[in-house]
């Protein structure tokens, strides 16, 4: 008996090899950039990168667990976002330009990430579409799980958080 994988499959492979590999990028230029033998501060980088390279793909490949994923995997994005941003502050270019955001900042690497975050909401989605074949809208509140203000809130929200544990940490 001959297996042919269905177009739906196929792309899903294909978009869970490339949340593994842009993750598997990032994860080994963080690496490259911050050793984890240089600075304990490096372990959180180092910890989300593992989760993002080897769990979050995994968790992507089994229908029961898709959500979870995807929550997941909006979290690391949420989380390096936050924290490179801040990294930018802290050693910003020594003049602030077109150029010198997008090319002297963290600003591509945030980007990436951002990249990345759509993959998985792409493969969310395309859970989603199958269990609801009649091609009808989610409906639900805006801040709610999975819809996009969900992500806005936490966004807002642990920025917020992360700032106010930066000033009371120092």
């Amino acid at each position: 008996m001959k297996y042919t994988m269905k177009k739906k499959d196929y792309l899903r492979v294909v978009l869970i090899l490339a949340i593994f590999f842009l993750a598997l990028g990032g994860w080994l230029l963080h690496l490259r950039i911050h050793p984890i033998a240089k600075d304990a501060e490096n372990w959180i980088p180092a910890v989300a990168g593992f989760i993002s390279v080897f769990v979050i793909p995994v968790l992507f490949i089994f229908r029961s667990t898709i959500s979870f994923a995807y929550l997941l995997n909006g979290m690391t994005v949420i989380i390096g976002t936050i924290t490179m941003t801040h990294f930018t502050i802290e050693n910003p270019p020594q003049i602030w330009t077109l150029k010198t955001i997008l090319l002297g900042t963290l600003f591509a690497d945030i980007m990436i990430l951002w990249g990345k975050f759509a993959l998985g909401k792409a493969l969310f989605e395309m859970d989603s579409v199958v269990s609801q074949p009649d091609g009808s809208r989610r409906t639900g509140r805006f801040f709610r799980f999975p819809n996009m203000g969900f992500w806005f809130v936490h966004v807002v929200t642990l920025t917020v958080v992360y700032i106010i544990g930066d000033y009371f940490w120092k």
